[in-house]
């Protein structure tokens, strides 16, 4: 479904990936995890195009993406709930769904199904809502748009713990359908609890590649690259 192979991304003279390379397969879910500055954003920003790499290789479903627009990344089948939720908030929640919906079985009433809460908010503006009700419409937003690989970056930041939990339940829910998934995230528990293989990422190199069970019995791993 995507591979990195030898990607390295820089901002200016910064040098931010170094050699990052990794492959998911179609329907796994892998965390992508790893203290603050280490690279996770980056490497979604260049998946997408939004910071393209300067060496290296990017694959999704076969083709190489390494220099397409962010664009044609999005209509080739990746679907992005972006750090810090970026709703449109002067649209209603139905009108941030409608922008988005392309044809397949995410529909707005298989969305609003999975979220009821945003069908019961559906004419409300997006600005006006809860931060946990803006992320579920992140995140239903995103599935409209029918990807075959869905990225979400840190979308349990800011949330009460509440919060997270039901956003734990509701990717359980779409790791049962099959969907293709990787989560960056700062937050362990609902990492481990919610894919079944993780990637460390340290200093801009991804240092560990395993089943999460493996990275949940690795005292070391955990605290040497996640502080546990």
């Amino acid at each position: 479904m995507l591979q990195l192979e030898d990607v390295h991304t820089y901002y200016g003279d910064s040098h931010i990936l170094q050699g990052v390379s990794f492959a998911i397969q179609a329907g796994e879910t892998v965390a992508l995890l790893g203290r603050n500055g280490v690279g996770k954003t980056t490497t979604v920003r260049s998946i997408l195009g939004f910071t393209p790499p300067r060496r290296g290789s990017i694959r999704f479903r076969g083709r190489e993406t390494t220099q397409w627009r962010p664009y044609q990344v999005a209509r080739a089948g990746v679907g992005l709930v972006a750090q810090g939720k970026r709703v449109f908030p002067s649209l209603t929640v139905r009108e941030n769904l409608w922008l988005a919906t392309t044809r397949g079985e995410w529909t707005l009433e298989r969305v609003f199904t999975l979220f009821p809460r945003l069908a019961e908010r559906q004419g409300q503006l997006a600005g006006s809502l809860s931060g946990g009700e803006q992320q579920m419409l992140a995140v239903a937003r995103a599935l409209v748009m029918n990807p075959t690989l869905l990225l979400l970056d840190e979308p349990s930041e800011g949330l009460s713990p509440l919060v997270v939990s039901q956003l734990g339940q509701t990717l359980q829910q779409l790791k049962q359908t099959g969907m293709t998934i990787l989560l960056v995230e700062q937050n362990l528990s609902l990492a481990l609890t919610t894919t079944e293989r993780a990637l460390v990422m340290n200093k801009g190199r991804i240092v560990f590649d395993d089943r999460t069970e493996v990275l949940e019995a690795s005292s070391t791993i955990l605290h040497q690259y996640l502080g546990v």
